[in-house]
């Protein structure tokens, strides 16, 4: 017996975890996965019965889904664009000695640990119509009070970005700034004698050995950003009239409010092959600069 489990001792470790990952992951998924294929309602009284891809069919032919997967690449295509370039700026900046540097640097994360739903919450609150404080700063100034979150144009749209940006660009700039610190000096040192300004040695120099460690950071937050739930649903729940409805909103309509769970079981599959597409593009990508450089 004792022969055995020396053979085995490595299997025997990593069994709980291949259990865990089979009951916690993929059990789910492949539920769901098999539910998409029903026709399952909470309103209607009777067991789910196979419709094939009915749902599927129907969920391409939605308008209402076709605009939320519109509004998810919005959404998400803005939003990354800002954190990549801002957190990227943040992290050149931070790499710079100067007085108070680890006094910023704490209070540039503290957006990232607060909880997005409490951070929405504030937010809703600070851009509340009537007593919000961004309309009081608006109307001390002599503009009229907005209605920031519940118009049916971009707007609303416009502050759920820059309220994901405001929490999420520290993330960015700590992975960043984490890569620029494994740089040798070397390079700085030869650009610094050959006459290069900052310029030219951030973007022959620091860019380029910083590449990796951006796109990892750009990969995490576009697969986060695509998933957002959380600060939508606290702050205008996809509305007003569906404005800020997002595919992960309009799911968890379908499943929670609706009750439609054989649609938003196969909403939820076209949700995840769209991000594992996104992942293992971006992993390609990331694989092809880590060669080049």
């Amino acid at each position: 017996m004792k022969k055995w489990i020396d053979r085995h001792l490595k299997g025997i470790f990593v069994t709980p975890s291949i259990i865990f990952i089979l009951l916690m992951i993929i059990v789910p998924l492949a539920y769901n996965f098999i539910m998409s294929f029903t026709d399952w309602q909470m309103s209607i009284v009777k067991a789910p019965k196979f419709i094939g891809l009915t749902n599927y069919i129907d969920i391409l032919k939605d308008e209402r889904f076709r605009n939320s997967v519109w509004r998810t690449i919005v959404f998400s295509g803005v939003a990354i664009l800002l954190e990549s370039v801002l957190g990227v700026a943040l992290a050149v900046l931070i790499n710079r000695k100067f007085h108070g540097r680890r006094l910023v640097q704490a209070l540039m994360l503290l957006p990232v640990v607060a909880t997005p739903v409490a951070l929405g919450m504030v937010w809703n609150l600070m851009l509340e119509p009537s007593i919000g404080i961004g309309n009081v700063l608006l109307t001390s100034l002599g503009f009229q009070p907005r209605a920031f979150l519940s118009t049916r144009s971009f707007e609303s749209m416009f502050w759920l970005i820059m309220i994901d940006v405001w929490e999420w660009t520290p993330m960015v700039m700590l992975m960043v700034y984490g890569g620029l610190m494994t740089i040798p000096t070397a390079p700085y040192e030869s650009a610094l004698i050959d006459g290069a300004n900052s310029w030219q040695t951030f973007t022959k120099i620091t860019l380029p050995l910083a590449s990796p460690t951006i796109l990892v950071a750009v990969l995490m937050r576009l697969i986060d950003v695509v998933k957002t739930y959380d600060i939508i649903y606290a702050t205008t729940g996809g509305g007003p009239s569906f404005a800020t409805e997002t595919i992960n909103i309009y799911g968890y309509l379908n499943m929670f409010s609706y009750y439609r769970f054989g649609k938003a079981a196969a909403i939820s599959v076209l949700f995840f092959i769209v991000v594992m597409a996104i992942g293992c593009g971006f992993l390609k990508v990331k694989s092809k600069v880590e060669v080049e450089y």
